[in-house]
């Protein structure tokens, strides 16, 4: 059995509200402006017909958003036609009853638009913080995804209980207006979350932050496979990379600047060296990401990896660090106005 897919090649936009802040009290944007420059990047994104606006969820100073629904709520009102997802809710850390609920009521919020983007998340913050037991990560995230599937499937829900209290015939509400809410399984690298979207049939997004594309290729190999195993003929691959769309001359020396700090104090707290310069161009050589240039380069990369993988779904990471605002709007309204159509030109052409 093959596994096909008809969907629309879908173009969007990610950002985790990066404050900037430059690990030693200052911040380039207080959380107050940060959260205003996010309202109007996603404005931007919906005016300039892209299809995906996504926001992460980080409990740390350099990061605004700790609740991406409440932001993606006031999106909503500012918005039209962009779907709105999160990118991820860290699932393994949350009450699924509350995450279905909360983006039940942004699907009515915003007339049918909500997406659940799940994934473990890339920090571990949320673990303490909620009170779970970080050993327990793989089994806190199979048991929450199973019981957020559940309460998708059902009004009623009954739950046997494990890390959560058990769930006796109680009805969870509102219900969304898209049936089902679509739930999207986010990975960075991790087998065992690729072969579980597969084998469940849910659409799996792949985190592409380091490295060439071509090195994922068995990742997606091993998710059609699952996807066959468990029945499943629609594929939906949505992949993420940092973007930077700018005509400046200097623009890798800006994003370099924009993404070494950042990267370098999460190096610290992992044990990497930190971000030079010379790493830094060691990183982006070829169809390395970050990807930085100009609107038919960034094109032409997003085309090479869909010829690699058949994806449905590319979203570009689009402001970092303390990336001046006007850049990141810059670079957003160029990946709409020109990157955008000249990938669905070249996809649709070879879809036909």
């Amino acid at each position: 059995m093959s596994v096909e897919s008809d969907n629309q090649f879908e173009l969007g936009v990610v950002t985790f509200a990066d404050t900037g802040s430059d690990y030693s009290g200052g911040q380039a944007f207080t959380p107050e402006q940060r959260l205003k420059n996010l309202l109007e990047e996603a404005e931007l994104a919906d005016e300039v017909g892209l299809d995906v606006f996504g926001l992460g969820e980080h409990h740390r100073p350099d990061f605004a958003v700790s609740a991406p629904t409440v932001a993606l709520a006031a999106i909503a009102a500012r918005t039209k036609q962009i779907r709105l997802t999160s990118a991820v809710t860290v699932l393994s850390s949350a009450d699924p009853v509350r995450v279905f609920e909360e983006f039940a009521t942004l699907d009515l919020i915003s007339g049918g638009r909500a997406e659940i983007m799940a994934g473990r998340g890339s920090f571990t913050e949320t673990f303490p913080l909620f009170g779970q037991n970080l050993d327990d990560y793989d089994e806190l995230f199979a048991e929450s995804l199973e019981l957020l599937l559940n309460v998708r499937a059902h009004e009623k829900v009954t739950w046997p209980g494990g890390h959560r209290a058990a769930i006796d015939d109680r009805g969870v509400y509102p219900r969304p207006v898209q049936n089902p809410l679509p739930v999207w399984i986010a990975v960075g690298g991790t087998p065992q979350s690729v072969v579980r979207a597969g084998l469940l049939g849910l659409p799996l997004t792949i985190a592409i932050i380091g490295g060439t594309p071509d090195r994922f290729v068995p990742f997606v190999d091993l998710y059609r496979q699952a996807l066959e195993k468990g029945g499943h003929q629609e594929f939906q691959l949505g992949l993420n990379s940092h973007v930077f769309v700018s005509k400046s001359s200097t623009a890798v020396d800006d994003y370099f600047d924009y993404m070494s700090p950042g990267f370098t104090q999460i190096g610290r707290e992992r044990g990497w060296p930190p971000m030079t310069r010379e790493s830094f161009d060691q990183r982006i050589q070829g169809d390395g990401v970050p990807w930085i240039g100009h609107p038919e380069e960034i094109a032409a990369k997003i085309l090479r990896e869909h010829e690699l993988f058949g994806n449905t779904r590319f979203l570009g990471q689009s402001s970092i660090g303390p990336m001046p605002h006007a850049e990141a709007l810059k670079s957003i309204e160029l990946f709409g106005t020109e990157v955008a159509p000249l990938v669905r030109e070249e996809v649709a052409r070879r879809l036909a």
